[in-house]
């Protein structure tokens, strides 16, 4: 079972979920599902209305449907990895017809074509490229932007699939490894570096300029080959390996700084970087429009 924090998005309203591989079968947070039907503010009150359902559907009979439903530990929104109440595709859908939302049909048609897009990436990975692509296009990024990003993030699966190969678990100690290669390279924890930019609960990389994105890329790449060379095992040697990883970055960010003249990290998000690029090009086609005096 894939228990890494994946989060699929219905209405632009996150939900968490996991992939087991050897099923081919998706499992989703029950209460983040309930949040978005029942349009819950918070997640406690999300876990309110479970518990409710759970007890309701116990006194239906459905008591072999809540025995089946599994528990996970996903990431909740204090950061931390908790166990939480999963339920697959089959399950989730006996559970909606229980709750009764305007949002059930259009969810059910979502979770069909969830499962159907995962399948079709397994058989071809490509496909996950090109629905990711077609997702930063539709959000206004760059074209430059978004194939370094596309890269970074099989970058980032190579240095995942290596700290799993070097006994490192999944989940905190990633996080804690991530965290050691963001300070190395940036001077910033994670936390610093997305308060820097104003962010919450969105993705950094999402949220970094094209240097940013390449320097991160530098630093988890450098990380890798490090790893693959002097194989540390378990936990705290990888934790030293991704410092060294981070250093080499952060050297080249002070390298580009020094001569440059100015900061390689940006307080922008994407928001504004977006803006920034988009008045660039408008300001390009204004400039190509023939004034008065040369029509």
């Amino acid at each position: 079972m894939d228990e890494n924090n994946s989060i699929q998005l219905f209405e632009d309203r996150k939900i968490r979920t996991a992939w087991d591989e050897e099923k081919e079968e998706w499992y989703f947070s029950v209460v983040d599902v309930i949040a978005v039907l029942t349009d819950q503010p918070t997640a406690r009150n999300a876990s309110t209305y479970w518990a409710v359902l759970k007890k309701r559907l116990k006194e239906e009979g459905a008591s072999e449907l809540l025995t089946n439903c599994k528990q996970l530990k996903m990431r909740a929104t204090d950061g931390k990895m908790r166990l939480t109440d999963v339920a697959s595709t089959e399950q989730l859908l006996r559970i909606i017809q229980s709750i009764p939302s305007p949002k059930a049909e259009p969810f059910k048609r979502w979770l069909a074509q969830v499962g159907r897009e995962r399948i079709e990436e397994t058989i071809d990975p490509e496909q996950a490229i090109d629905r990711a692509l077609e997702t930063y296009q539709k959000k206004g990024y760059d074209a430059d932007w978004i194939h370094q990003r596309i890269l970074s993030i099989r970058v980032r699966n190579e240095l995942t699939a290596e700290w799993q190969a070097r006994g490192v678990e999944q989940g905190r100690e990633y996080a804690i490894l991530t965290d050691e290669i963001t300070k190395a390279w940036s001077g910033m924890t994670t936390r610093q570096y997305k308060n820097l930019k104003g962010l919450k609960k969105e993705n950094l990389r999402d949220n970094m300029s094209t240097l940013e994105i390449v320097l991160n890329m530098l630093a988890e790449t450098t990380t890798t080959e490090l790893s693959k060379a002097h194989r540390p095992e378990g936990f705290e040697e990888s934790r030293i390996v991704a410092r060294r990883g981070g250093k080499v970055a952060g050297d080249a960010r002070r390298a580009i700084e020094a001569d440059t003249g100015r900061p390689a990290i940006t307080a922008e998000n994407a928001a504004q970087l977006n803006t920034v690029v988009t008045d660039m090009i408008q300001g390009v086609a204004e400039a190509d429009k023939p004034n008065e005096d040369e029509k």
